[in-house]
């Protein structure tokens, strides 16, 4: 971060409209495991997003410079990082689950509301220690020892940004890369209502680092290979619309006949929740273990994060998701049910 920049924050930023949940005794006590822990193990969610991935790496990269040995993964088999998302800096600091720690002295999770969503990782969860839980969805189950929660943050990267300072940090270009990247997945390139005054000011210390922007838009919205298009084709063929609520699936099978990863799919229900005619969005994603990944997206008068709770999953009121193991019609079923009751 350039010196006048660092300079006007006497203070660690706001991350919300509202008062901070998270009591000051709250941040003493994780700043005091943390100094007294040589080695720290970093968790996210699994199939990570922006958030996710951004608010672990930033963080970790904090924590090295303070000389803490850090070591970082996300539960999922295969393990691989989402295209999208592999200019992000500090991919060193990645592990597979199976090289992860099974004990941890002190465990920190990103942007994961429960303990479920850590996949393969959640056995090292149980046995940890301590557990810090840095996350803003408003369906957090409570899980871990010690939380730094707040469902006002529009992003997960506010927080981490936030514990950088009080960690006594700075900003560099790839701390700066990593927080940006969440705070602009998540609002939807600030287009979301949880788009705060605050989510704008952490931008632009982002980008007084001398990121390039365009670039870093270029690498998540402007890019996919042309396999893309012909899953896309296939999912918007079978899309199905019905007394508000708009679906349509990948299958797996889709994605091989164009050797399309799983990663490669995400942006599919940006393109579906698009209809006008349809208050929630709904597109079911079937990854290599033949589980589907459910994405849900609301335009507000539903709320898809209870719905989403409620089949093991989680999220925010406009846009959750959760992992389904029963058939598209059993659960779109499902869905329809719920929306009766959400």
């Amino acid at each position: 971060m350039t010196p006048d920049v660092r300079d006007r924050i006497d203070r660690p930023p706001r991350v919300g409209s509202a008062p901070s949940p998270i009591s000051e005794d709250t941040w003493r006590r994780a700043l005091e495991l943390i100094a007294r822990t040589d080695e720290i193990a970093l968790a996210c969610h699994v199939s990570p997003d922006g958030d996710a991935l951004g608010s672990m790496l930033a963080t970790g990269f904090a924590l090295r410079s303070m000389g803490k040995r850090v070591v970082a993964s996300f539960g999922d088999r295969p393990f691989e990082v989402p295209r999208l998302l592999r200019y992000l800096p500090g991919q060193d600091m990645l592990v597979p689950p199976q090289d992860y720690p099974a004990a941890p002295e002190l465990m920190m999770t990103f942007d994961s509301p429960s303990a479920e969503r850590l996949g393969m990782i959640e056995p090292s969860l149980a046995a940890a220690r301590e557990v810090i839980v840095v996350d803003h969805h408003p369906s957090n189950t409570g899980f871990g020892t010690l939380g730094l929660v707040d469902p006002g943050a529009a992003a997960t990267t506010m927080l981490a940004e936030q514990l950088i300072y009080r960690l006594g940090g700075t900003l560099d270009r790839d701390i700066a890369t990593c927080l940006y990247t969440g705070l602009v997945t998540d609002t939807g390139s600030f287009r979301h209502s949880s788009t705060s005054p605050a989510a704008h000011q952490m931008a632009a210390r982002m980008v007084a680092t001398g990121l390039r922007t365009d670039e870093i838009a270029r690498e998540l919205w402007d890019r996919s290979p042309f396999g893309y298009l012909k899953v896309l084709a296939a999912a918007l063929d079978r899309v199905v619309l019905r007394d508000g609520l708009v679906w349509t699936y990948v299958t797996r099978v889709d994605r091989a006949a164009y050797g399309l990863p799983y990663s490669e799919i995400e942006g599919i229900i940006d393109i579906v929740r698009r209809t006008d005619e349809a208050e929630v969005a709904v597109v079911l994603k079937e990854d290599d273990e033949g589980a589907w990944q459910v994405s849900t997206r609301s335009k507000g008068t539903a709320d898809v994060g209870s719905l989403c709770a409620a089949m093991g999953g989680g999220g925010h009121r406009n846009a959750a998701g959760f992992t389904s193991h029963e058939s598209v019609d059993d659960t779109i079923g499902a869905i329809r049910r719920l929306l009766g009751k959400v």
